[in-house]
């Protein structure tokens, strides 16, 4: 099997208090249907855990207006560490996670109303597309951008996560990259200069490399309707040395923590990095030999770093629940790979939603 990737599945997020978090979202962001929720211990990511497993409660969750979900993440064996120093635009890792939005105004005012926390008013990208910015209570920074994806109509100006922005090391080895193993060949703009759009962020004043990137190519796989297409916005600091957001910390601390692609073919991408000097740095297929399971989904994981360290997870999805209160529960298994699953049987995952 060749790989084939369905979009972002989803991007993690360090939190000290998972529950508090996960109503911020559904309030904020419409991340309001559960696709997973689990307690248990997190004992295959030793590289990035300080070599021991650790106990975390973690949920997975999705806007059905289309795009990436979020997985929520909080350590319970130990206090999770925010970064010692104030994080800046260009610091290497995902600064900030972008979220759609067909109506970037409108979102704006839905935030003021919620009394968010927001960094100036509509800015426009050398792109042309509008944005806000938006800091949550725990200090993570969201990019609400312009997006005609629309999956399921929702009453909310937001929907899931359309992309990451991620500050790197060496632009042109990221765009190579980046292209060439994950198939983001459109680029949008590629500038150098100062950004009156990224001055309401911490060090946003200073001289950056910029780009962003698109795929031309629609995804293809189970949830490819759902998760749309997808942007990253790459940043490079030229006038100061970054700092690694999670330096002299654990996978999992406070902040964000990986961006992960749903992918089938998991076998035939572990020759593709390894050949591309990018071995996984974590495999639960190597190390379980069979599925990793969280009660609600299964499947197979993995890891890598991209040229500037950067962590990027691969899940390929083994089961999935669609209704959880029948206990219908689908096997991807058994379907080919590359087909897209019916929209009526993608929007009946409204039936899991949590309301507030």
């Amino acid at each position: 099997m060749s790989v084939i990737i369905s979009g972002i599945q989803q991007v993690g997020v360090g939190i000290p208090n998972v529950q508090a978090a996960w109503k911020w979202y559904r309030q904020h962001f419409g991340m309001d249907v559960s696709i997973f929720e689990e307690a248990a211990e997190a004992n295959l990511m030793l590289p990035y855990t300080g070599g021991k497993p650790h106990q975390r409660h973690a949920i997975l969750a999705v806007n059905l207006q289309g795009g990436g979900g979020m997985e929520i993440w909080q350590y319970t064996s130990r206090t999770p560490q925010p970064a010692n120093f104030e994080i800046q635009a260009g610091d290497l890792g995902i600064y900030a996670a972008k979220i759609h939005s067909k109506n970037v105004p409108a979102a704006l005012d839905h935030f003021k109303k919620l009394g968010a926390d927001v960094l100036g008013e509509v800015q426009v990208n050398p792109a042309g597309l509008e944005f806000v910015w938006v800091r949550d209570p725990w200090g993570n920074i969201f990019q609400v951008e312009s997006s005609d994806n629309t999956f399921a109509v929702r009453p909310v100006p937001t929907g899931g996560i359309l992309g990451v922005v991620l500050g790197v090391s060496d632009m042109d080895a990221s765009l190579r990259f980046y292209k060439d193993l994950l198939g983001y060949d459109e680029v949008l703009f590629d500038e150098t200069g100062e950004f009156h759009d990224l001055a309401p962020l911490p060090g946003g004043s200073g001289k950056f490399r910029r780009a962003l990137i698109t795929h031309s190519k629609p995804r293809q796989g189970a949830f490819s309707r759902i998760f749309g297409p997808t942007r990253i916005e790459l940043i490079q600091a030229l006038d100061r040395e970054p700092k690694k957001i999670f330096e002299g910390r654990f996978w999992g601390d406070l902040g964000f923590i990986h961006l992960c692609f749903d992918i089938q073919g998991m076998d035939a991408l572990r020759k593709q990095c390894e050949a591309m000097g990018h071995a996984f740095t974590v495999d639960s297929q190597a190390a379980l030999n069979s599925n990793f399971d969280m009660g609600e989904a299964a499947g197979h994981f993995s890891y890598i770093e991209d040229p500037s360290g950067n962590l990027i997870e691969f899940v390929e999805t083994h089961k999935v629940p669609i209704l959880k209160k029948i206990g219908w529960y689908l096997d991807l298994r058994k379907r080919a790979p590359e087909a897209a699953l019916p929209d009526w049987m993608l929007k009946a995952l409204r039936f899991n939603r949590v309301k507030d």
